[in-house]
């Protein structure tokens, strides 16, 4: 039986939610909290599998909450937050990065026609993340923006064409660290597939744009691939290349039950720059990305995963490096300085 405990300051937020959970004979809501004080010393108490926290709570909000719980009793935590605003989104962001694993918009009421809809994606999504392995936090703060150093002039053009990556459960404080480490003249634009839920992306890549020296957007099709700057897939479209260097969004089927997927930005890539390009996969639930790797390994272009040890979920990455498509196993913390190395090589010929 897998044991929850819910948090959320509306009681018919609470309500609902309980409601949802419990309709699953699998589920058992061990308590509910209604602020964020509650909800740890609630943790603390009950030991729950796994928690749905709310963003904006009395006494205590979800962001501290989780920031308390990830020290004291760390446990897989979701975020449930009602809003996509951009301000709203950056909470949940900051919440990820201190030990949360997913975020997940609210659902609807009973009297939704998305209702079904909604409750079994809720229930899936609990059940995936309680499976998950957290870790202990320390005590601190988190870091202040950080501007790295830029790169030494080079007197030729690097080997390399454009950096795709691609990242699920524990994508975006890795993405930030990844992001986060590139100074902000990289000399290669950076296209992004991010699994997150629907209506969560814009604040995802204002949080990500606010936070690091390079720029974030999100990519518009056609527009020219700039260097030093993230091109983030919208919702819903699938995020490729030009061998004209520009965006190229698609509406295509999903693959590997993903629109974006990070096969397809792969794919894309290994089309429009042959070997000049490497493709990143982190931290995920499933096998997205890993076809794509094989396909743009096969056409000569770098291949990277993340390592084990610093995944929050090594599905993604995992399942590359079983099927032999990763060049290049790293933990989270030299990926960046791999990248800046491969950005800077000069051309042999």
């Amino acid at each position: 039986m897998l044991r929850v405990l819910i948090a959320d300051d509306s009681a018919i937020a609470r309500d609902l939610l309980e409601h949802i959970l419990s309709s699953d004979e699998g589920i058992q809501v061990v308590a509910v909290a209604s602020n964020g004080r509650e909800a740890v010393e609630l943790a603390v108490k009950h030991r729950p599998d796994i928690i749905t926290m709310d963003i904006h709570m009395p006494v205590m909000n979800g962001f501290e909450a989780t920031k308390e719980i990830m020290i004291e009793c760390p446990t897989p935590i979701v975020i449930v937050s009602a809003s996509t605003a951009v301000h709203e989104v950056e909470w949940a962001m900051q919440s990820l990065q201190v030990g949360a694993l997913t975020l997940h918009l609210k659902p609807s009421g009973p009297g939704s026609p998305t209702f079904d809809r909604d409750a079994r994606d809720l229930i899936e999504l609990v059940k995936a993340m309680a499976e998950v392995r957290v870790m202990r936090h320390r005590r601190g703060t988190l870091l202040a923006k950080q501007i790295p150093e830029t790169i030494a002039e080079r007197p030729a053009l690097p080997t390399l064409k454009a950096v795709a990556i691609a990242a699920s459960t524990g994508g975006p404080p890795a993405l930030h660290q990844v992001l986060g480490e590139l100074p902000i003249d990289f000399p290669l634009p950076v296209l992004l597939v991010q699994h997150i839920a629907e209506g969560f992306v814009e604040g995802f890549a204002a949080w990500l744009n606010s936070s690091i020296a390079v720029t974030v957007k999100i990519a518009e099709d056609l527009e020219v691939l700039r260097p030093g700057t993230v091109y983030v897939a919208p919702q819903s479209k699938h995020l490729g290349a030009s061998s004209s260097g520009r965006v190229a969004l698609s509406d295509g089927p999903a693959l590997d039950g993903f629109r974006p997927s990070a096969t397809h930005l792969f794919e894309s890539c290994s089309r429009a720059f042959g070997s000049k390009v490497v493709g990143v996969v982190l931290t995920g639930m499933g096998r997205d990305g890993a076809d794509g790797l094989r396909t743009l390994r096969a056409r000569g272009g770098r291949t990277v995963a993340q390592d084990e040890a610093t995944s929050v979920v090594f599905g993604m990455p995992g399942v590359a490096v079983a099927e032999g498509v990763a060049d290049v196993v790293l933990p989270i913390g030299r990926i960046a300085g791999h990248l800046m190395t491969l950005a800077t090589r000069i051309e042999s010929s």
